[in-house]
């Protein structure tokens, strides 16, 4: 019976791993907001847990998404260093407001900024081959630009624990001016640095489950090419239209979780 058990429980959390490794590749997202509560209600996890085993996840998860972007070109190394680095400046300044601003603002804050990426994403003509330009010497606007994505990314995640994809890929879309799938393999890109040391962080604190994170990861490894390769076939119209249905369910997430604070 406990084999049995052993077992299903196994296969759920593939089950998991490769319908989030599906939305990742297509939406260019660790895959953290779909994880998280999935791990939750389907494998009873408390929220740390969940949150520290979805992190184990999204490593081969994002590094599988950005190896399969990659093949095409789909990948900017550099701009994806300039926004980690962005990233790191962003989560300490979030960490700081965190402590001032009173807990139920915090949530209203990701509203706000995902209703104000909705609209721009609607005023925005979404583009398929558009280059990143990074040439600190020629263009330094621009590179300051990924910083500041990077940073508004860090802020976010440092306030409601979400950021990521869900900010960087409208980011490079709309204020950088790259091209739809270059800004899903970038973002994803970003994600391995970040997920490494917050993973690395959490086993220091007795947080997640190794194997349970192995096999959804493993399992996400199979899905996020996947939905790469959907994103590919997808029109960047329709796929802007999907990541705008995406923000929206991030929204839900974010809202549904301080409700239950």
């Amino acid at each position: 019976m406990a084999a049995r058990a052993a077992r299903s429980r196994l296969v759920l959390a593939a089950s998991v791993g490769l319908g989030a490794g599906v939305l990742s590749g297509l939406f260019g997202v660790g895959g953290g907001i779909i994880l998280v509560p999935a791990l939750v209600a389907i494998l009873g996890m408390d929220q740390r847990h969940a949150a520290a085993t979805s992190l184990m996840a999204i490593i081969p998860t994002s590094i599988a998404g950005a190896a399969t972007y990659s093949l095409r070109g789909d990948v900017s190394v550099a701009g994806a260093a300039i926004i980690v680095i962005g990233s790191l400046v962003g989560t300490q300044i979030g960490s700081r407001v965190l402590a001032v601003l009173p807990a139920r603002a915090l949530p209203w804050v990701f509203v706000a900024f995902a209703a104000c990426v909705l609209a721009m994403e609607r005023l925005h003509e979404p583009m398929r081959d558009a280059a990143l330009s990074i040439d600190p010497a020629r263009d330094p606007a621009a590179v300051a630009s990924l910083a500041g994505i990077g940073l508004v990314a860090g802020l976010l995640a440092g306030l409601v624990g979400v950021g990521g994809g869900v900010v960087v890929v409208p980011g490079l879309e709309i204020v950088a001016g790259a091209g739809d799938l270059l800004a899903r393999g970038t973002s994803l890109l970003t994600m391995v640095p970040t997920a490494l040391s917050g993973t690395a962080a959490n086993r220091r604190r007795g947080l997640g489950d190794p194997r349970t994170g192995a096999v959804v990861g493993l399992a996400s490894v199979v899905g996020s090419p996947v939905g790469a390769v959907i994103a590919r076939a997808l029109g960047p119209e329709t796929a802007s239209w999907l990541f705008s249905a995406f923000i929206v369910v991030a929204v839900v997430s974010v809202l549904r979780k301080a409700a239950r604070r």
